[in-house]
């Protein structure tokens, strides 16, 4: 037993360290900036959970429509939704779910300050 802990221990000082870290070659400088802004689009759920496109009312339909239409175009739309404090959360969660199920990346969830006590 004594001669296999000595070639144990020979074993791990002669074992190279190994070194988990990738070189990487990083740009320098500042990042381009994009001439293009995105089109903000705002969805709003109100007290009634009734869904507003851009501050017109739609029903689940006409809202996958719009979205459909919107997660092809080249640089895609900020969707900004803006649920109230009162309103259903099943209405909110399908929004959410219909606008990634359908491919929208850019989603932000708006007014999250209301919902601080």
């Amino acid at each position: 037993i004594d001669v296999m802990l000595v070639l144990l221990v020979m074993l791990i000082i002669t074992i190279p360290i190994q070194l988990h870290s990738v070189n990487l070659e990083m740009p320098v400088g500042a990042p381009p900036t994009s001439l293009i802004k995105p089109e903000k689009i705002q969805i709003d759920i109100d007290e009634q959970s009734v869904v507003y496109w851009q501050g017109l009312p739609v029903t689940a339909q006409e809202l996958d429509a719009k979205m459909k239409v919107i997660s092809r175009q080249a640089p895609q739309p900020e969707v900004h939704i803006r649920p109230n404090k009162i309103s259903q959360y099943a209405v909110f969660a399908n929004v959410l779910s219909s606008s990634k199920r359908l491919g929208l990346n850019k989603i932000a969830v708006i007014g999250a300050e209301q919902f601080v006590q």
